[in-house]
């Protein structure tokens, strides 16, 4: 499988909105490397990139299941917990649950992660 590298940043609620707000007002035009996904704190993005969750993402990838009713006999989770967390992760656009004959197959989306964050985001976009 090929290397999907993901970036993602981490700004405070209250800067994010800022800058939501300078893009909507055409003050502000984000670089084309910025992240997409952004955590309000490091806690924020650890829980969804948990060693549970790399670990179910490396079993997607190595196994490919046709459906979450066979990744839950691959990974003995039950399937409304796997069913929460893949919708998660889909959130954040990780990975991507497609619907094939009456079943939901999960891919992942992103394989390698690049974090950007920096104690300077005083102002209303990142520097």
């Amino acid at each position: 499988m090929a290397t999907r590298v993901m970036r993602v940043g981490i700004i405070s609620k209250e800067n994010y909105m800022k800058r939501t707000l300078a893009i909507a007002k055409g003050e502000y035009k984000p670089r084309k490397d910025e992240p997409k996904i952004w955590f309000e704190s490091i806690k924020s993005m650890s829980q969804i990139l948990s060693t549970e969750n790399q670990e179910l993402l490396r079993t997607i990838i190595q196994h490919n299941p046709r459906s979450i009713s066979e990744l839950e006999l691959i990974t003995n989770r039950k399937k409304s917990n796997l069913s929460r967390t893949l919708k998660t992760l889909e959130k954040y656009g990780i990975v991507e649950l497609q619907k094939t004959k009456g079943k939901i197959q999960p891919k992942v989306k992103a394989t390698d992660f690049r974090v950007e964050f920096g104690l300077h985001y005083s102002s209303p976009v990142p520097h």
